[in-house]
């Protein structure tokens, strides 16, 4: 019960801080569609940034986070003085790995961009994009630093420096297209030297923190250490894994660029919305349990490891499914209210609602893919989730190529979707066949009481969409409470009904907070 409420407790300190990131990263988004519109400029800069932001997930913390805490903690647990040392060491040799990477990055960008966009045939975009790229590429460098020292914080049980770290990012983003794109040509440029700045300030905020822990670094090049080698193997097939899963949004740009202009930048617009719920919770409670998991792992409480699990399964069901219709319902609403001014026209809400609809299906989907994923990390079993994304890449390219002639940008984003169903499916089943723990029966009837509840919350938000017609711009002293007070009204009449239906879910998630304001 005790690592449940921890559970809880630091998802809710990640939600918080992640949804303060999340509504700057809005913000970013509208102020880069309201200057930029939906063409080749952002085209242009979604592309470069693509690919330092591709290899942070990939080589930050995706890969470098995930395979840190679990043999961190091990030693935090068992050998405690040992434990700076293992700081020392992987702080070192990753500073001089992420050097070398992001040197190699700079001057390959040629022809990382003509393989990324190989349907542009533009010279003046391909230019304008390697320079962007190259501007961004920098970013890598900093973030990587910043996803060690998340490792190593969460791992302290300290969660807000490391989620309140992208709030500096969008921060940089928006003050450069304010205070530089009016001087610079072309403004676009700005973009790139916001996510530089962005990846700096970023990197030092987290450096007091580390010292309140007394935390402190030191170069140590010892390659033999069984912290490092153990990191490594961790890593090394991981890396594979989210490589594998990263590569989907690879796929579907490659393929975007066959469409018409604009099309990459639709699905990006979608995404950005997509991610907001899915950042909130979903990864926000990845983020959560993999200490406590990689905890209970090296304390050898195995029972309590599956009860965890199982419990944070429901939990994110709880929160996704009604999230999920509540996106389908009011894609429009959102996409117009948010996006919808400057150079970004009715017709870019309509594209991009299209992506937005075919990505919602799958966010119960990711949310599975955060909490079994990190199971199986917290058992040093990283094969697993590898071969897994293997198949769901795969799957995501072959859909792709089949949908994206008759549904367009849409068909990938459904491909998408289909893709995130598969690997979910299959890390339910491979969990359940390694601990024979996965109780179906519970999470069938916690869905069940969870879709009695979503049906009239789905009425009333419908309500709210067919209520007004969202064509034009502007119209924000309606627009804001219409939308919002739907939305709000909606999650009330929803835990309401899951209160009626006694959801087991949300009476955990009151108790928490009860007791949690009682302590």
């Amino acid at each position: 019960m005790q690592e449940k409420r921890e559970i809880v407790r630091a998802t809710g300190v990640v939600s918080s801080a992640t949804l303060m990131s999340r509504v700057l990263g809005l913000i970013r988004d509208m102020v880069i569609s309201g200057y930029f519109g939906a063409g080749m400029a952002t085209d242009a800069f979604f592309i470069a940034f693509t690919i330092p932001n591709l290899l942070r997930r990939l080589l930050g913390e995706g890969t470098l986070t995930v395979s840190f805490v679990p043999v961190y903690t091990e030693y935090l647990t068992h050998q405690p003085q040992e434990a700076p040392r293992v700081v020392h060491i992987t702080t070192t040799i990753v500073a001089s790995l992420l050097l070398i990477l992001t040197a190699l990055g700079i001057a390959f960008t040629p022809w990382i961009i003509k393989l990324q966009a190989f349907g542009w045939k533009d010279e003046h975009l391909i230019g304008l994009t390697i320079l962007l790229a190259r501007i961004c590429f920098p970013y890598l460098f900093f973030i990587g630093l910043v996803a060690l020292a998340m490792g190593v914080l969460n791992s302290h049980r300290h969660f807000v420096a490391p989620a309140l770290a992208p709030c500096l990012l969008n921060i940089s983003i928006i003050a450069s297209v304010f205070f530089l794109a009016p001087r610079i040509n072309p403004p676009v440029l700005t973009l790139a030297l916001g996510v530089f700045l962005g990846g700096l300030t970023q990197l030092l905020l987290q450096l007091p923190f580390l010292r309140a822990k007394g935390i402190t670094f030191k170069i140590n090049f010892d390659l033999r250490h069984p912290a490092l080698r153990r990191i490594a193997l961790m890593m090394f097939p991981m890396m594979l894994g989210i490589a594998a899963f990263q590569f989907n949004q690879v796929v579907n740009r490659f393929l975007a660029s066959f469409l018409p202009q604009g099309s990459i930048s639709y699905l990006y617009y979608a995404d950005r919305i997509f991610e907001f719920p899915l950042g909130l919770f979903a990864v926000a409670l990845g983020v959560a349990v993999l200490p406590s998991f990689s905890r209970l792992v090296a304390e050898g409480k195995i029972e309590e490891f599956t009860e965890g699990v199982n419990f944070s399964l429901r939990m994110i069901m709880f929160i996704t499914l009604p999230a999920m219709v509540g996106l389908i319902i009011l894609r429009i609403p959102i996409l117009n209210l948010i996006f919808q001014h400057g150079a970004f026209t009715y017709h870019s809400t309509l594209m991009s609602a299209q992506a937005l609809l075919c990505y919602s299906l799958s966010i119960w989907a990711y949310g599975g893919i955060n909490v079994l994923s990190r199971a199986f990390y917290a058992l040093e079993d990283a094969k697993t989730p590898v071969k897994v994304a293997i198949v769901a890449v795969v799957v995501n390219f072959l859909l792709g190529v089949i949908l994206m002639h008759p549904l367009r940008h849409a068909g990938l984003a459904l491909a998408n979707s289909c893709s995130a169903i598969v690997n979910v499916t299959l890390l339910a089943y491979f969990f359940h066949r390694k601990t024979s723990e996965l109780r179906w029966g519970e999470l069938t009837s916690s869905m069940i009481k969870i879709a009695m509840a979503i049906i009239p919350m789905s009425m009333l938000v419908l309500l709210i969409e067919k209520g007004y017609t969202w064509k034009e711009s502007g119209g924000y002293a309606v627009k804001i409470p219409l939308l919002g007070g739907g939305i709000i009204a909606g999650m009330i009449l929803f835990f309401l009904c899951s209160y009626l239906l006694k959801n087991r879910e949300l009476r955990f998630l009151w108790e928490s907070f009860r007791g949690g304001h009682t302590r």
